[in-house]
């Protein structure tokens, strides 16, 4: 599939990127007790590069169209933060609302920092995690970046934009470095917004070299070679990170780096257009669907995870599903058929919250495009 050169261009298989972004969240979480490697880390990387390159690449387009009309460049912020608003916030808060209701662990004691986007720096700051909302760490990343990267782009001159992008990036890594140095705990580094900006970053360097250097610089780095070279290297990483200590150097350090660069490539052959084997898996019609609520499993994967455990066996609609298990011989391992559980009930609830309230409400975007 080759993607059009026009400014409001397609990028058909990043609903697929965002499929195996997710999925590899999923797995980590779900796996935790057999997985050792670091696959969470792994797609919450490859969401924060894609998020870079998407977001950036939005307000630059925005930049150059006022620049051209003579328009302020505060209504596109104005914009931005709208659209940004009407497709995050809803789902996010009718969540919180559902699991203060309903009293679910911890989540009454921390709702201000819930609600305020900061779950990460309660983590940063507690140095432990929060039980059933320990993932909203990463969205509260992605709203901090959202609340002050915006300016950034529009007000400063493009010549800048690679200078701000390597600044970033090296920032982030010289903020892990000293903290490790510091010996602080691996969480502050591991959920803190400026230690993951290497992320957007390079997202934003995707974005830039996709919009001004498409046919130069953008063209010779989209080549399966350097993609597998990228696999190559953090398949390396993992190797080593094997050998190193527990959250030493190596995790705490080059986790985030290494995946995201690897991610970058792989953001990059999608944007293009994948062809074979990885066409056929991007563009599936299951993969992009799974892409599509993305943002709904991430959000609803652990209170499904949690809501099973906790309530095993009281529960009702636990111990239902407990039942079932005696009429499916063909699964030996309760593993296994807890696995399908979680798995059949994170697709239904993201796919109900998708039709009833995300799909509907994200139509109003149409009335705020650039």
């Amino acid at each position: 599939m080759t993607q059009s050169k026009n400014q409001h261009d397609y990028f058909g298989q990043l609903d697929g990127i965002r499929a195996i972004a997710v999925g590899l969240v999923l797995i980590d979480h779900w796996l935790a007790e057999r997985n050792t490697l670091p696959l969470g880390s792994l797609g919450v990387a490859m969401f924060f590069v894609l998020s870079g390159f998407l977001i950036i690449r939005i307000l630059i387009l925005g930049k150059e169209k006022d620049d051209q009309i003579g328009r302020s460049h505060w209504f596109t912020i104005k914009q931005f933060i709208v659209r940004r608003t009407i497709r995050i916030f809803p789902i996010y808060y009718l969540a919180l609302l559902l699991l203060f209701v309903f009293d679910v662990p911890n989540i009454r004691a921390t709702i201000g920092w819930s609600l305020l986007y900061s779950t990460n720096f309660y983590i940063a700051i507690y140095q432990k995690w929060i039980g059933v909302i320990d993932h909203l760490w990463s969205l509260a990343v992605e709203e901090q970046f959202y609340l002050f990267f915006p300016y950034l782009i529009l007000f400063l001159p493009k010549k800048y934009f690679p200078k701000l992008f390597v600044a970033m990036i090296g920032l982030s890594l010289g903020l892990r470095l000293l903290l490790f140095l510091l010996k602080a705990d691996w969480t502050i580094q591991y959920v803190l917004m400026p230690t993951c900006l290497d992320s957007f970053g390079l997202g934003g360097v995707l974005a830039y070299l996709y919009t001004f250097k498409r046919e130069t610089l953008f063209s010779k780095l989209n080549k399966n070679r350097y993609l597998l070279a990228s696999l190559a290297l953090y398949i390396g990483y993992v190797i080593v990170l094997k050998i190193d200590v527990h959250h030493g150097f190596t995790y705490v350090v080059l986790d985030r780096l290494f995946g995201s660069i690897f991610s970058f490539f792989l953001i990059l052959r999608a944007v293009s257009g994948f062809g074979g084997v990885m066409q056929f898996f991007l563009e599936n019609p299951l993969t992009v669907y799974i892409g599509r609520i993305s943002y709904g499993l991430y959000l609803y994967h652990n209170f499904v995870y949690n809501f099973y455990h906790t309530n095993y066996p009281t529960h009702p609609t636990v111990r239902i599903i407990h039942k079932l298990q005696q009429f499916v011989p063909s699964i030996t391992h309760r593993f296994a058929f807890e696995l399908l559980v979680y798995a059949t009930l994170t697709l239904l609830v993201a796919s109900l919250s998708w039709f009833l309230v995300e799909k509907p409400i994200n139509g109003l975007k149409k009335y705020f495009n650039y």
